[in-house]
């Protein structure tokens, strides 16, 4: 099982790691765009504006986005995170918001990302958006969550919520940052 998890865990990195180099270059029936004058200032790239980029539903998606629910913790709260480099690997600086929640029962809605074959699940990845893409996950560690339940639960490409003891990670080997143990679906 642990290996399933650390083949897709570095299937998912390696995608998003080598993304922007591994995209092709596309032309366009209009031409190039028209070159800068010499001695003309380079502007700044602007950011990527809000809504876009791995972790956020995009509006093409064939699957409707996560119906609001106050019974679940909100994904804004599990991605606000930040991360720093301590000796050459990156490890994620938890709000206080975050770290309240560690050990005790939680409710969390996502979209099941299986880990293994089949139509009963007892072990995946819940994330805050859907696949578009079987070898990449939608968004970084700070938008999944690995879940271990009691008794199997049936996939579906749908939304799902879960509840069980939920576990704030520090180090763990795969990269997480959050798991839930002793799992149940809910309704």
């Amino acid at each position: 099982m642990r290996s399933s998890l650390a083949r897709t865990l570095v299937l998912t990195f390696l995608c998003l790691a080598q993304g922007p180099a591994l995209a092709q270059a596309l032309s366009s029936p209009l031409g190039a765009p028209p070159a800068q004058p010499p001695g003309a200032s380079a502007q700044p790239a602007a950011p990527t504006p809000h809504g876009q980029g791995a972790g956020v539903h995009s509006p093409l998606s064939p699957f409707a986005p996560l119906p609001q629910r106050k019974d679940v913790v909100p994904w804004s709260v599990l991605t606000d995170i930040s991360t720093r480099i301590e000796n050459r690997r990156i490890v994620p600086v938890y709000p206080s918001a975050v770290r309240r929640l560690d050990q005790k029962t939680q409710r969390i809605q996502g979209f099941m990302m299986p880990l293994e074959p089949g139509e009963q699940q007892r072990h995946f990845l819940l994330s805050s958006v859907p696949l578009t893409c079987s070898f990449c996950t939608p968004g970084g560690p700070e938008s999944m969550v690995e879940v271990r339940t009691k008794s199997p639960v049936k996939y579906s490409l749908g939304a799902v919520v879960v509840e069980g003891k939920f576990h704030v990670l520090t180090g763990d080997p795969y990269g997480l940052y959050y798991r839930i143990t002793e799992a149940v679906g809910v309704r």
